[in-house]
């Protein structure tokens, strides 16, 4: 779910950074910069961190 939520944000900041461009708007750049690598970070915690939580949540009721 974490992975879809930050890839739906990147491609949401790919569109608006492709709409800064086109309309030579510095503001939208930087909206969509900005929402690109907060998709990008957010679909990297969804693969790095979320798997090491649940080893830890399983190793806590384990014992």
């Amino acid at each position: 779910v974490i992975c879809l939520i930050g890839a739906g944000l990147a491609v949401w900041g790919i569109i608006n950074l492709l709409e800064g461009y086109g309309n030579d708007n510095p503001g939208a750049k930087s909206q969509g910069m900005k929402q690109l690598m907060a998709g990008i970070a957010l679909i990297a915690a969804g693969v790095l961190l979320v798997p090491v939580l649940g080893q830890m949540m399983n190793q806590a009721q384990s014992k």
